[in-house]
């Protein structure tokens, strides 16, 4: 049989039959000893030195130096090392700091007003090094933008002073999640929530994907035609971000919630928008049913989502996290 058609019949890539076929592959050739390797003698010997009182606390390199200097010499120092290793003599022996793992955030929105994320994000100024703060809340299951400031600087007292707004004017979510920045983990920020009740949730260090909403909707404001390069005042900055806001709101049609605006979905006006489109489709399938190819299902892009996800949790633990 060819090889082609052996490798063909058995998965393998021609070039493993080739290898294969060899003679003597598969099969384990000894390597012989290092002249220069040393006798158990001499390694037990360099062991004893290793571990003497005078050089048990001493790293390799210098236990090396020492004896050299004193007219003597063992062995290399990466030999002293490999021995070290085999006795499993090798470790750290500072005092490192162990930081506690990070508990990876699990969060799930079955409708809007239960999850808010929140982040800060830099708008260039006027002038090189100049950059104002814009902090900007979210509610994840609808996408809708409850709450955006821009200030001089980033602050905990500014932070708070934007959920109090926020709360008093779309109530109090269940949970609220950000980074560990200074201001998402300020004593205000802190204060405020526990008074509220609100569950406190943050990303784990280094992992920007534990606040995915917030970044995506950075990129969409960022990458936006009309982003300016720079502001040029903090008023200007201001004004940009609130008609952004309500665009993004009330007319950008998303497709995570079934291209509807945020506001149909965070008000309550999305099922209904839901079933007239439903009825649009039926009817212009009654009328061309050839252009549907046969199928009465509406297309999956308008199904409204069940829920909103920041690392889905396991099946078990959804329901712990709804109530």
């Amino acid at each position: 049989m060819a090889t082609r058609a052996a490798a063909a019949l058995t998965g393998l890539s021609r070039a493993t039959m080739n290898r294969n076929t060899k003679p003597g592959a598969g099969q384990s050739v000894p390597r012989p000893a290092p002249r220069n390797k040393l006798t158990d003698v001499e390694r037990t010997r360099v062991l004893e030195v290793l571990n003497s009182p005078e050089f048990v606390d001493a790293a390799p390199l210098t236990v090396w130096a020492t004896l050299l200097d004193a007219g003597t010499y063992l062995c290399s120092v990466s030999t002293m090392y490999r021995i070290l290793a085999e006795n499993t003599l090798v470790k750290e022996r500072r005092r490192l700091a162990r930081h506690p793992k990070s508990t990876c955030p699990e969060l799930v929105a079955t409708a809007p007003r239960q999850v808010y994320s929140w982040d800060i994000t830099k708008l260039a100024g006027p002038g090189k090094g100049l950059y104002y703060d814009a902090y900007v809340m979210i509610d994840i299951y609808s996408r809708y933008i409850v709450g955006v400031h821009v200030h001089h600087r980033e602050s905990g007292v500014l932070a708070k002073e934007l959920m109090e707004q926020i709360f008093g004017t779309h109530g109090i979510p269940r949970v609220v999640h950000a980074d560990r920045g200074t201001a998402m983990t300020s004593k205000s920020v802190t204060a405020l929530l526990a008074d509220l009740e609100v569950t406190r949730s943050h990303s784990r260090p280094r992992v920007s994907n534990d606040n995915p909403y917030s970044e995506a909707w950075f990129k969409t404001l960022k990458y936006a035609p009309e982003f300016p390069t720079r502001f040029g005042s903090l008023w200007q900055a201001r004004d940009f971000m609130n008609r952004f806001v309500d665009w993004y709101n009330h007319e950008h049609r998303h497709t995570g919630i079934g291209l509807h605006t945020p506001a149909e979905v965070f008000y309550g006006l999305a099922a209904a928008r839901d079933a007239e489109r439903r009825q649009v489709l039926a009817a212009a399938r009654i009328r061309h049913p050839h252009r549907f190819g046969g199928t009465t299902r509406a297309p999956k892009i308008i199904d409204l989502p069940t829920a909103a996800w920041i690392n889905q949790p396991e099946q078990e633990d959804q329901q712990h996290q709804v109530a």
